[in-house]
């Protein structure tokens, strides 16, 4: 998996640099401190993911976002927490606030790793054929496989796909996310955010701006918020909190 660093500041960049050499083995095709070289870099090499600071000059990194190949991956890295919402809009696989932690970083490189493995396969294929009040039907390679409702935590956005995850493994279908979320149950399953539809059965805690199931953190937009927490309580739950 070959990636580059975006980053106006050279210290972020050696930084950013050295940390992902210590996580992980992709590889790092390069650095550049401003979107247009990194464009230009792009036109004659492969890039699976890149690591994209948000304010910088000439072009901002969610101005850049806009103009990426749609099967290039994103993680923004940013001091800035305000543009997170606005990042998972843009279908970016992670929002890292610096100063970026070990940890942190290796659990999005993980992540971005298995995205781009799972973008890479013939799962792309699957399809979901019908739906029932209790269950959807998948099709992936002339089969298909019987999906209950209770076992999807939340679907999330990806490009052109959504990611189904699963208690137990994660799928991925050629749909965008409005279509698959009219197949759900309403009173269970509640778009979020621009990116993601979660199971209300499944939530395990939240707040104002995000909601926590597992170990998954979902941004809350902003637009959404009070659908939300009119679903999940009835309306009992103060929204200036």
């Amino acid at each position: 998996m070959n990636c580059i660093i975006v980053d106006d500041e050279p210290l972020a960049r050696a930084e950013m640099q050295s940390l992902i050499l210590e996580v992980s083995k992709i590889n790092i095709l390069g650095s550049f401190s401003n979107a247009p070289a990194a464009l230009e870099f792009l036109k004659t090499n492969v890039v699976d993911l890149i690591f994209l600071d948000i304010e910088m000059p000439l072009v901002t990194g969610l101005e850049f976002a806009k103009m990426l190949p749609k099967d290039c991956l994103i993680i923004f890295t940013t001091a800035y927490s305000q543009y997170a919402l606005k990042s998972y809009e843009l279908d970016a696989i992670d929002y890292l606030l610096k100063p970026i932690e070990k940890p942190r970083l290796e659990k999005a490189i993980q992540k971005a790793v298995l995205y781009h493995q799972l973008l890479s396969q013939e799962t792309i294929k699957n399809t979901v054929e019908s739906n029932t009040r209790e269950f959807l039907f998948i099709k992936a390679d002339r089969r298909f496989y019987k999906l209950n409702f209770d076992e999807i935590k939340f679907i999330e956005g990806l490009k052109d796909y959504v990611v189904i995850h699963t208690k137990t493994q994660k799928l991925i279908t050629a749909m965008n996310l409005k279509t698959i979320h009219q197949k759900l149950p309403a009173e269970i399953f509640c778009r979020v955010s621009k990116s993601f539809v979660v199971n209300l059965n499944c939530i395990d805690s939240f707040d104002n701006h995000s909601i926590y199931i597992d170990e998954s953190e979902i941004p809350l937009g902003e637009v959404y918020r009070s659908a939300f927490f009119t679903a999940y309580s009835g309306g009992s739950l103060n929204l200036d909190v």
